[in-house]
């Protein structure tokens, strides 16, 4: 069966979902929406509660479903699984969540398998990889909202520090989307302006500065978490940015969860990189200059996804 670019579906009505479900709606992207859950009470009160905001926004077919639902789906956004809890790191998900994804991959695989995969779920990026080998989904057509977040937070704490439009500011977080991400502030720039050059004349901004706002970066979900018991603000519109750039065929480069296939001498994993985003999901992954401490940063973080995937025992490539 064709699929529908303009038709997506939700797995996961918990925060993420539905707050990704009402971004996508006043998008205006999609005519037809259909959100799944376990709880298909949840579903249908969501489903319910957008649907009743449509008239102030563009027509729009949005439904509570079953699995058969899937079918003709251009984007299916997966954001099922279980909550991050205070205190737990986004790893401690891990075994939890891989059989949630078991589960959910057997059945969308009955009825589609010509959709793009979005994993938002944590850990993403490997979670990202259990769903290419569990799927057997061309690597292009699989993947996860990576470290968009995570850079868009860096772009807003430089913005806010340098004095400049966060839009302006060209930075990237790369690796795990989690404890061992890092930032390439060696490719950065502000509009054009190398990113060194340009902190220059700004008073206190040197290394020990921007550590320190690096991990406010990689700590923010934390404290979110403690504060409010979760986030899901900022990544709905993450996942509306991935998600415009598939549907308007954008070719917009993002740092987004994407198979390795020897790129910065990695392969077997998907790691959060730079990647053109189009129609057809992954377009090419980009291979940025790295200076010798990000290298190392990179394969330090690449080691702790192999860690992890290879403490599941998941093999390359499940068809169901």
């Amino acid at each position: 069966m064709a699929t529908d670019i303009r038709k997506c579906a939700i797995v996961g009505c918990g925060n993420v979902g539905a707050t990704t479900a009402f971004s996508l709606m006043k998008s205006g992207l999609f005519s037809e929406m259909v959100l799944i859950d376990i709880d298909k009470r949840r579903a249908h009160g969501e489903a319910a509660d957008l649907s009743h905001g449509l008239p102030f926004l563009a027509p729009m077919d949005i439904y509570a479903g079953e699995w058969r639902d899937v079918a003709g789906a251009g984007i299916i956004i997966i954001a099922a699984g279980v909550a991050q809890k205070p205190g737990e790191t986004r790893l401690d998900l891990l075994r939890a969540n891989t059989r949630i994804f078991s589960d959910i991959l057997g059945e969308v695989c009955k009825y589609n398998n010509e959709a793009i995969l979005l994993v938002v779920t944590n850990p993403v990026d490997v979670l990202t990889e259990i769903t290419r080998r569990l799927s057997g989904f061309p690597a292009t057509r699989v993947i996860g909202s990576g470290t968009v977040l995570d850079s868009a937070r860096l772009k807003y704490l430089l913005g806010k520090r340098l004095g400049v439009d966060s839009r302006n500011i060209h930075a990237f977080i790369i690796g795990e989307h989690g404890d061992s991400e890092l930032p390439v502030y060696s490719s950065a720039n502000i509009s054009g302006i190398d990113f060194n050059h340009f902190c220059t004349p700004v008073e206190g901004l040197n290394l020990e500065t921007l550590e320190e706002i690096f991990v406010e970066v990689r700590d923010a979900a934390y404290g979110i978490i403690s504060a409010k018991g979760a986030t899901y603000y900022a990544i709905a519109e993450a996942v509306r940015r991935i998600v415009t750039a598939i549907v308007r065929d954008e070719e917009t480069v993002l740092p987004i969860s994407v198979m390795a296939d020897g790129h910065y001498g990695l392969s077997d994993l998907s790691i959060s990189l730079p990647a053109v985003v189009g129609r057809r999901g992954v377009l090419r992954v980009l291979e940025m200059s790295l200076d010798d401490t990000e290298r190392q940063r990179l394969f330090a973080s690449a080691a702790q996804i192999k860690e992890a995937l290879n403490s599941l025992g998941v093999p390359e490539k499940i068809l169901y």
